[in-house]
């Protein structure tokens, strides 16, 4: 008589109602579990306005009473070296260059599901179960395993999760990718977490007040230097308080008093200018992207009709996409769209299913 293997599953326990809920779905389908909380910041004190950190002490205390609840081991492991080598000098770098990066890309990429997921197999788990909004599928045909979005479209985190590699994706779990948030909540009351109507975390963990400058430049030890605005022809405009301090297509906040409304179209790193304009120029049919991963498909061999999200809050939008050299891919879309910036994502999709993705390097 065949013996059936009981998986060991690992969760990422964040202190929140979603990885919480996560772990009870996967104790109802009786798994093996163990509860493991990221440490990922070195400081975990309170900030000046009360404010708190994500992945402070009481987000470990809340993890930790869940498990308890559920009747699970509960570890916490200190990842904050390579969160710091990784995510954080990426988050400085890439804005230093002029982009606007996402640090929640790179976080999945080289902590949750890199050297967390590392450590877990190490540990003879067979999975890394993760609150996050998405579902993965074995395709019968080809035998690659497939990213899908979550049911819950408000909720769907497929957008963040596009660099996972087969190897990856073969070992994870995403338990509410079948479920809204409404769902998880309720589950969360009538189980009794702790943690039902625990608020959402919203900012950068490593930036939670919002002041992506102020954190830069306690990084740098200096201010960042001011420089020229210019105009579409390369007039000066005024001056800038620093490329760290605006994003494309940023208009608020500049300070110039102008008879026409401008907006950032373009951030200069080695000449330290911004060169501003209409509205009407932020628009294109075309972006370049880099670092180019592939889930749906080995390789992106050719041109290939998909949609393609340039930022995680918008709707997909038609395109074509081809391959370029080294790892790149250029995507021209059916209609124009605004501010496709350098250094954020651009997520290829095919129906519910993430094809892959890459960074936007240029237009």
């Amino acid at each position: 008589m065949e013996v059936r293997k009981i998986p060991h599953t690992f969760v990422a326990m964040s202190g929140g109602v979603d990885s919480s809920v996560a772990a009870l779905l996967l104790r109802r389908a009786e798994h093996q579990l163990s509860g493991v909380h990221l440490r990922l910041l070195r400081d975990q004190e309170e900030l000046p306005d009360g404010s708190r950190k994500c992945c402070s002490q009481a987000d470990a205390e809340d993890a930790g009473l869940v498990a308890r609840r559920l009747g699970m081991p509960y570890y916490v492991f200190d990842c904050s070296g390579v969160f710091r080598e990784t995510v954080m000098e990426n988050f400085i770098q890439e804005y230093r260059r002029g982009r606007t990066p996402n640090p929640c890309v790179v976080c999945n990429r080289a902590v949750k599901f890199g050297a967390l997921l590392d450590r877990v197999r190490t540990l003879g788990g067979d999975y890394l179960a993760t609150g996050h909004y998405a579902r993965t599928q074995r395709d019968p045909v080809s035998g690659r395993y497939l990213l899908k979005r979550g049911l819950d479209r408000r909720k769907d985190q497929s957008y963040f999760l596009y660099t996972l590699t087969q190897d990856q994706l073969a070992h994870t779990l995403f338990p509410l990718g079948g479920l809204d948030k409404a769902q998880v909540r309720q589950l969360a009351e009538e189980h009794g977490l702790v943690n039902a109507r625990k608020q959402d975390s919203q900012d950068i963990c490593f930036v939670p007040d919002g002041d992506y400058a102020g954190f830069i430049e306690r990084a740098w030890g200096q201010a960042a230097p001011a420089g020229d605005f210019l105009d579409q022809e390369g007039r000066r405009l005024g001056r800038h308080r620093g490329l760290i301090r605006y994003t494309l297509g940023q208009h608020k906040g500049l300070g110039l008093s102008t008879e026409e409304p401008l907006y950032v179209l373009e951030k200069d790193a080695a000449a330290n200018t911004i060169r501003l304009g209409p509205d009407s120029a932020l628009w294109s049919r075309t972006l370049t992207a880099e670092q180019g991963n592939w889930i749906a498909v080995p390789a992106l061999e050719g041109p290939m009709a998909v949609t393609v999200k340039t930022r995680y809050s918008q709707r997909e939008a038609e395109a074509v996409a081809e391959p370029l050299p080294g790892g790149r891919f250029r995507v021209t879309f059916t209609e124009p769209q605004r501010a496709m910036t350098p250094g954020q994502a651009a997520v290829l999709y095919d129906g519910d299913t993430v094809v892959g993705g890459g960074v936007i390097c240029g237009p």
